[in-house]
């Protein structure tokens, strides 16, 4: 059974930091693409950052260059996206999403992001 459980949303203030997790199983984690999306009230799910399966490769929006990094973890089949600098306009539902050799994608329950003083 395929699973990823997305964990360390929360309520922050602007300017402030936090650190999402994204653990997985029931898939090759080492072999997959894994990305972050985030969808807003009101607005379509948009991609925040993807990773290649080596990590090698990263693929950020323009809109949270310079201020989030994602990292994975291929021992602890784990995908992380630190977010800094965050603004009111990074409130959303942030979901991880994993791509897989065969095409097959799935997607995390996601984990509310808001920002707000």
């Amino acid at each position: 059974q395929v699973q990823l459980v997305e964990s360390g949303g929360g309520l922050v203030q602007p300017g402030g930091s936090l650190r999402l997790s994204c653990t997985t199983s029931g898939f090759t984690f080492s072999n997959s693409g894994m990305s972050w999306y985030r969808q807003a009230p009101g607005k379509e799910r948009e991609l925040v950052v993807g990773i290649s399966s080596t990590g090698a490769g990263t693929n950020y929006a323009d809109s949270v260059k310079g201020r989030f990094t994602i990292s994975r973890d291929n021992a602890k089949n784990t995908v992380y996206l630190q977010m800094n600098s965050l603004k009111p306009e990074d409130t959303a539902v942030y979901y991880c999403t994993a791509k897989t050799l065969s095409y097959r994608r799935y997607w995390g329950q996601g984990t509310q992001v808001t920002v707000s003083s």
